[in-house]
C-alpha cells in the first residue's frame, strides 16, 4: 500500500478527478483496516511523535488507562494519562529517551486493582527515530498464577521440612510445662510449712513476699511456653496433610453461624457487621471443622485491622457453578507491595503474630478445591474473596425400554 501511495503521489498532478476519488477511497479503506486490526489486539498501543504528543491510541489502551482528551494536539502523553504514577513514569522515561521494558504498575478501576506492564520503545522509520511506542499489557492473571505457584511451592517445602522439627520442639515444651507445674506445687508446700512453723513470730519475715515474686516469674515462663506451644500447633496444622471429612452443607449457614459465634468480640471492638447473603442455596462439600477455622482466622484478621472500629461486610453469591464468599473490612488496608506476601509462611505485620494464620486459610481453601485472593487499597480496607465449587448434582440416567433406538 505504501508503494502504491508513493507512486500515486508522484503522479498526483496528472491524476483525473475520478482517479483522485478512487485514491482517497482506497486510502480510507486501508486506514480503517489498520485501525480495526489495532483495535482487535489485546495489548494496548499508544504512538507519539518526537514532541511526545499522541498520534494513535487503540481501544485496549483506552480500556487499560484513564485517558483524557488525547486528540488535543497541545497535550503531551503524560498529560492525558490520569494515573499519576504511570504519568510520572512516562514523562521521565520519554524526556530522557529511555527504552523501558515491562515496568509494572497497579491500577485501580471500578473498585478492582489490575496489574499493568508498560514498555516504551523507539518508533523507527527509515533508520531515524521519529517518536515512541508505548505498549501496555494486562498481566494480572499471569501475576496471580505466578503468585499462586509460589505459594504452593512454599507450602510443599514446609510440609517436607518441618513436621519432624515441630515435634522435636513440642515434646520438650510439654516436659518443661509439666516441671513448671511441679515447681509451683513444691513452692506452695514449702510456703505452707514456713507459715505453720513461724506463725506468730514477729521477727521472721513474711515468707509470702518471696513466694509471690517466684510465682510471678513462673507465670511469665508458663505464658511463654503456652505461646510457643500455640505456634507449634498452628505450624503442625499448616504443614500436615489434611484429613477432611467432607459432608454436604449450606456454606452461607455455616458463615452466619461463625458470625454469630464471633459477634461479641466484634461488638466489643466497635465493629458493625453487614451481611449480603445470596438467596440461592450454596450447597457445598466441606469439612465443617476446617472451614470454621478458615472463617474464624479471616474474621480475627478483619477485627485486628480495624483498631478503632469500623464496618465488616460479609457477602455470599452464586457465580456459574461456584460459590463466592467475600469478607471485607474498613481498616487500614494492605500496601500493594505486601499483597503478594500475605499467604506466605511467617510473613506478618503483627507484633505477636506467627505468620501462619492466613497460610492455614489458604491451605484449607485449596484442599476444598477452591481459591482465595486479596484486594486492598491502603486507608480504605481489605477484601478477601473465596471461590468454592458447588456440590454437583448427579444427572439421572436416561433408560429406554425396548432396546436401543
Amino acid at each position: 500500500m505504501r508503494q502504491f501511495l508513493s507512486r500515486a503521489l508522484r503522479k498526483f498532478d496528472k491524476l483525473t478527478k475520478e482517479q483522485l476519488r478512487s485514491l482517497l477511497i482506497s486510502t480510507s479503506d486501508e486506514v480503517t483496516r489498520l485501525k480495526t486490526a489495532l483495535d482487535s489486539i489485546n495489548n494496548g498501543l499508544m504512538v507519539c511523535n518526537k514532541r511526545h504528543r499522541l498520534s494513535l491510541v487503540n481501544r485496549s489502551a483506552e480500556r487499560f488507562l484513564h485517558l483524557g482528551d488525547y486528540e488535543n494536539a497541545a497535550q503531551v502523553i503524560w498529560q492525558v494519562v490520569h494515573d499519576k504514577e504511570i504519568a510520572a513514569f512516562l514523562q521521565t522515561a520519554l524526556q530522557n529517551g529511555d527504552r523501558v521494558e515491562d515496568k509494572e504498575f497497579n491500577v485501580e478501576k471500578n473498585g478492582l486493582v489490575r496489574r499493568l506492564s508498560v514498555s516504551i520503545l523507539p518508533l523507527v522509520e527509515e533508520r531515524r527515530v521519529t517518536g515512541s511506542l508505548v505498549l501496555i499489557d494486562d498481566v494480572t492473571e499471569r501475576h496471580e498464577r505466578e503468585t499462586l505457584m509460589r505459594r504452593i511451592e512454599n507450602l510443599a517445602s514446609l510440609t517436607t521440612l518441618a513436621a519432624g522439627v515441630a515435634h522435636e520442639i513440642k515434646n520438650p515444651l510439654g516436659s518443661i510445662s509439666i516441671h513448671i507445674q511441679l515447681i509451683k506445687k513444691a513452692l506452695a508446700r514449702g510456703l505452707k510449712l514456713c507459715l505453720e512453723s513461724h506463725r506468730g513470730n514477729a521477727e521472721f519475715p513474711e515468707p509470702r513476699l518471696g513466694y509471690d515474686s517466684l510465682e510471678k516469674y513462673l507465670n511469665v515462663v508458663t505464658d511463654e511456653i503456652d505461646r510457643l506451644n500455640r505456634i507449634v500447633v498452628d505450624f503442625l496444622s499448616t504443614v500436615r496433610p489434611m484429613k477432611l471429612e467432607l459432608k454436604p452443607g449450606n456454606i452461607t449457614e455455616l458463615l452466619a453461624e461463625m458470625l454469630d459465634f464471633y459477634h461479641f468480640e466484634l461488638e466489643a471492638a466497635h465493629i458493625k457487621t453487614e451481611t449480603v447473603f445470596s438467596e440461592n442455596t450454596l450447597l457445598l462439600l466441606y469439612d465443617e471443622r476446617a472451614m470454621k477455622q478458615a472463617f474464624l482466622n479471616l474474621l480475627k484478621n478483619a477485627k485486628e485491622a480495624m483498631e478503632y472500629g469500623g464496618i465488616l461486610t460479609v457477602t455470599t453469591a452464586l457465580s456459574d457453578d461456584r460459590a463466592i464468599i467475600s469478607i471485607q473490612d474498613s481498616g487500614c488496608g494492605i500496601p500493594q507491595d505486601h499483597l503478594e506476601k500475605v499467604f506466605e509462611p511467617y510473613w506478618t505485620t503483627k507484633p505477636n503474630g506467627s505468620g501462619l494464620g492466613l497460610l492455614l486459610v489458604f491451605k484449607i481453601i485449596r484442599e476444598h478445591g477452591g481459591d482465595i485472593s486479596v484486594h486492598s487499597l491502603p486507608g480504605i480496607g481489605a477484601r478477601f474473596d473465596i471461590t468454592l465449587p458447588l456440590l454437583q448434582k448427579e444427572r439421572p440416567l436416561l433408560i429406554f425400554k425396548g432396546g436401543p433406538r
